[in-house]
């Protein structure tokens, strides 16, 4: 079972937003906790798992609904 902390919201924007959004959002996380992130952009399916591979979070789900992409993000 993951303990999502926070959704984030980041339909309809377009890059870079939901990668800006997503920084921030982590940042307000605790080691453990578990950010669900909701994209619509499709460059994210690329940025979203580098940048959390990059920072050494883990993308424990990621799952396409419809247009929507939707990530959880482990933080590191």
């Amino acid at each position: 079972m993951m303990n999502v902390k926070q959704v984030l919201d980041a339909k309809g924007l377009a890059c870079p937003m939901p990668m800006v959004r997503t920084k921030k959002a982590m940042d307000t996380l605790q080691t453990g906790e578990v950010l669900e992130v909701h994209v619509t952009d499709k460059g994210s399916v690329k940025d979203i798992p580098a940048w959390a591979n990059k920072g050494g979070h883990d993308i424990v789900k990621h799952v396409e609904e419809a247009d929507v992409l939707k990530f959880w993000i482990k933080k590191a």
